[in-house]
Formats: C-alpha cells, structure tokens, sequence
C-alpha cells in the first residue's frame, strides 16, 4: 500500500500488507509504530535534492539582496543594497538534524562553497558552539522525536546579528514567539519558513491561523520569508517516490 495516510486501526483490516509505503517524509499521518512485524513501513527519502534547491535558492537570494525589505526612507536600491548583499561563497551553514534530506542539503551548499557543519542527536553540545559562527542555521528536524521548541531563546540568543534561521523540517521545531521577537529586535537577519507550528492549510486559513502562519505575523516581519509547505515541490515528484521504492525492492516483482 502506498498512502498519505493509515491509522492504527486498519492494520486489522489488511491483514496481507506487507509492506506500507509513504511518500511523505514526516511520520505524523502513518501509525508506523503500531505496525505488526511483518509489515515494512517506508518514509519517503527522495525529497532531500528537491529541497537543497529550496535552500540554496533561498539562501543565494538572501545573499544577492532578492528578499530584503525596502528601507522606510524610499532610498534608490541601489543605495542600500550595496551594502547588503555578499557572496554566498565562504559562508558557513549549521544544519541541525543530519539525515538524508539535511546531508542532501549539505552536499549542494557545499558545491556552492558552503563551509557546512551537521548534527545529530549526538552532537548537540558540539552544534551548539558551532552556532555562533553560523551564517546559515538550517533546521531538517522531524516532528516526533522530542524535537518540540529545539530553537528557542537561549539557542536563538547564540546565532550572531547576521545569521539567517532556514526551517524545511517541522514546524514545531521552533518557538514561534521567541523567533518573532528576534527577528523585529533584530537579534538575527532573517528567517526563511517552510513550516509553521500552525500549518496554513485551508482549515487552518478558514479558521485564522496563529503565530508565525498568519497574515498579520509576516506583514509584521518584513525579513520572515514564509512558504506554504512548498520546499519539495517538483513535477516528478510522485515518480521520484516509485523509483525510490523501486531502487529499494519494495515493489512487487511484477510492477518492477
């Protein structure tokens, strides 16, 4: 079975799967935990070169000057982006959770001239040094592993004035309110969000999203970038996941 979503309860009614496949990479809409042994749970990995173009875009267009607010004074461009823009070569990346997706990040900010540090679950201590060198905080962390406020204003506090927080994880990963007050203090330069602890999906906008996700927190916020859920977005993205599935021999041999 190869689903977006399957809740503990219909294991009993599949009782020959054998294999429960996801294209997502996120383990909240698949009970995986509650799977009997003989059924293999596959989250989707393919994801981690579609979104090191997202970071990357991101991060070279902050550099060269494409997400910066206009000042208030109305200067020429030219006046004040002199100063602002810089070559994304020499900078250095800190990317809190290093699995395929972070690693898939790393490569291409490395291909770019990057310096790139990554870290673990066993390396936070380390992480947490390297930070204050950091041009570039990257968060790819998952939502279900007690990763719930990772940044938050102690963390925050450790990031240099120029620093740029990049989250393609989950959005629980941040405190929002702690984000916010340093962005408008100008604690840190900038933030680019895929994610929100209040997901802007079409129930949440019915019902007004909070924190980071709304509308009233981005016009607040001129350097907080903030994208819909987006950074994995490609054409070929559903037969990414079968070749993906297929390279692994998780197919039947028929469909191979």
């Amino acid at each position: 079975m190869i689903t977006w979503h399957f809740r503990a309860e219909w294991y009993a009614h599949a009782p020959r799967l054998e294999v429960l496949a996801t294209p997502a990479a996120g383990r909240e809409l698949v009970a995986w935990r509650a799977a009997p042994e003989n059924v293999k749970v596959h989250f989707g990995a393919f994801h981690g070169e579609i979104i090191a173009e997202s970071v990357l875009a991101y991060c070279m267009g902050w550099a060269r000057g494409f997400f910066r607010p206009v000042p208030a004074s109305g200067m020429w461009p030219r006046e004040w982006l002199g100063g602002c823009c810089f070559m994304l070569e020499g900078t250095k990346a800190v990317i809190a959770g290093y699995g395929k997706i972070g690693k898939a990040i790393g490569r291409r900010l490395e291909a770019s001239g990057v310096g790139v540090r990554g870290f673990g679950r066993s390396g936070i201590a380390q992480m947490e040094e390297t930070m204050r060198e950091a041009d570039w905080f990257i968060m790819a962390l998952p939502g279900d592993t007690g990763t719930d406020g990772f940044l938050d204003a102690r963390r925050l506090a450790l990031l240099k004035p120029s620093c740029v927080v990049v989250n393609i994880g989950r959005g629980n990963a941040i405190d929002e309110d702690a984000l916010a007050a340093a962005l408008s203090s100008g604690r840190i330069a900038a933030a680019y969000l895929d994610v929100f602890r209040d997901e802007p999906t079409q129930l949440a906008a019915a019902a007004g999203c909070t924190g980071l996700a709304s509308d009233k927190a981005r016009a607040a916020l001129p350097t907080l970038t903030a994208m819909p859920h987006s950074s994995a977005f490609a054409p070929d993205y559903i037969a990414r996941c079968f070749k993906e599935l297929h390279d692994e021999g998780l197919l039947p041999s028929r469909q191979r």
